[in-house]
């Protein structure tokens, strides 16, 4: 599918009061998702993808107490994570911390950013995207690892 049409959609869907499109094209598919502005105040639903994730290899080695180990991810993901803003992943896909394996990461902690400079890539439907910094600062943390699986509305970096 060509990036015109993608970019065309993305305008749809802003215009509209669709929350959510998806469009085929022989074996190609794309869907677009948004979620009300309201709730990316809400702190609650974004950290519920990750401890699925990390507390599914911990269930099968603890079957008895899943629902301590997800209260406990939870309360982890929130403890480490410091003060700052939040920037969160804007689509599905892969994260990539740098732009080829044997190039250094775009960005460390303690690395100052400015507004729009690159602090990674996520791979979506064979298309690499940049993950841009919104704020200009001081990288606190990076919550996500080199080559994870990442989800819409995921933190990623913490900056202050």
């Amino acid at each position: 599918m060509d990036l015109r049409k993608i970019k065309k959609l993305i305008d749809l869907l802003e215009e509209s009061n669709l929350a959510e499109i998806e469009i085929k094209e022989g074996e190609e598919s794309v869907r677009l998702a948004r979620v009300p502005s309201g709730s990316y105040t809400v702190a609650a639903p974004a950290p519920a993808p990750a401890p699925v994730h990390h507390a599914e290899p911990a269930r099968a080695a603890a079957p008895a107490a899943p629902a301590a180990l997800s209260a406990e991810a939870v309360g982890k993901s929130t403890k480490d994570v410091p003060d700052g803003h939040t920037v969160r992943s804007p689509m599905v896909g892969t994260y990539y911390a740098s732009p080829a394996p044997d190039k250094p990461a775009f960005v460390k902690v303690g690395q100052v950013v400015k507004a729009g400079e690159t602090l990674g890539i996520i791979e979506a439907m064979k298309m690499f995207n940049p993950i841009e910094a919104d704020v200009s600062g001081t990288v606190r943390a990076i919550l996500v690892e080199n080559g994870q699986p990442i989800e819409f509305d995921e933190p990623m970096f913490v900056i202050s």
